[in-house]
């Protein structure tokens, strides 16, 4: 799976982190590994062109999300003549999501996982715009970073037990190599 991401926004963000989520989001929604996904990261000004450009509404938004292909879930891609899946284009506003994130209590990293979850979603036909397609979408997107948090939640518990185990076997390994005036237990 291809994830390029570009931030032009003039705020620095962990775009790792911005990738990780997307991809997380793909591969829970059992998208093709060929496919390819571009986030960019954008100022004020660029978002509310766009906003007004491709919404025909006024000043800037936090996501927008612009389909390449129609995605079909059911293609394999092993079979003939499929190629990779241009899903297609998120752009976040780092600087809009910001005043979000503080109205909502939490991080501005938090808010950019969920507006990328939100734009995948976009993407792939998911939609807000009926009550029922909203609970469906809404739905889906809180489930999605619910299962990233505790998927990244247990990865860095591991990471530090791996660390802290490193930093034991290292000690031991000092005390072997000692010599024979140091106690050992």
């Amino acid at each position: 799976m291809s994830i390029e991401i570009a931030n032009e926004s003039g705020i620095e963000v962990p775009e790792a982190s911005i990738v990780s989520v997307a991809r997380f989001a793909l591969d829970k929604m059992s998208v093709s590994q060929l496919a390819e996904l571009s986030i960019v990261l954008v100022e004020l000004d660029v978002m509310a062109d766009l906003h007004e450009r491709w919404m025909d509404l006024p000043g800037p938004t936090d996501v927008m999300a612009f389909p390449m292909d129609e995605y079909d879930s059911a293609r394999r891609p092993d079979s003939a003549g499929s190629g990779p899946a241009l899903l297609g284009d998120i752009v976040l506003c780092p600087a809009f999501a910001k005043d979000q994130a503080r109205k909502a209590g939490h991080s501005l990293l938090d808010e950019l996982h969920l507006l990328t979850v939100h734009g995948v979603l976009h993407l792939l036909g998911y939609d807000h715009a009926e009550p029922e397609e909203e609970r469906e979408m809404f739905g889906l997107q809180n489930r999605i970073l619910a299962d990233f948090r505790a998927a990244k939640a247990e990865a860095d518990r591991v990471a530090a037990q791996r660390s802290a185990d490193s930093r034991v076997l290292g000690a031991v390994g000092l005390d072997q190599n000692a010599g024979p005036d140091v106690p050992r237990d």
